[in-house]
């Protein structure tokens, strides 16, 4: 008989369930499998309650994520490659996310005045004010999930995800 794998909705998910409960697998699972999964799952729930963090702030995580990498420039105009190479996901559409913030108000964009095909965006006050008041936020998201763990657990499971990405 083939396994099928079907996901429960996070919000239905008990505390201290394994990842087979969590998906009701009826047969073994392999460790790398079990792995695998348990990664994408814990990706999920971490973004479900991030996009609930930012959702009173009415933007994205890929925007999020544009903003602090200008914020990160101190000043400095980025272009869109810059942008591109330091998404976390790399296959967003950098161009509409910018659409999306220019909008709003929350960045600039100009054309490069020493390469007419390159666009320079830069981050508005707006946006540096919403990062304010988003970050404390962001900040106790990323807490929550780490609460479990000590210091010397997250650092482990950091060079874990790291060798298991490399």
């Amino acid at each position: 008989m083939k396994n099928t794998i079907t996901f429960v909705p996070t919000n239905f998910v008990k505390a201290n369930m394994t990842i087979e409960e969590i998906i009701k697998s009826s047969t073994a699972i392999t460790l790398p499998k079990k792995t695998v999964l348990n990664i994408l799952y814990t990706q999920n729930v971490i973004n479900d309650k991030f996009n609930e963090v930012l959702k009173p702030f009415d933007i994205s995580p890929e925007q999020f994520n544009v903003l602090r990498i200008l914020r990160g420039q101190k000043g400095a105009p980025a272009n869109m490659s810059l942008l591109q190479e330091r998404m976390l996901a790399k296959t967003s559409n950098t161009t509409r996310l910018v659409d999306k913030l220019l909008l709003k108000e929350l960045v600039t964009r100009k054309v490069c005045p020493g390469n007419r095909r390159k666009v320079e965006v830069l981050i508005t006050s707006k946006g540096l004010d919403l990062l304010l008041e988003v970050d404390p936020q962001v900040d106790e998201h990323e807490k929550l999930f780490s609460a479990n763990l000590t210091a010397g657990e997250l650092e482990t499971l950091n060079n874990l995800l790291e060798k298991f990405r490399n």
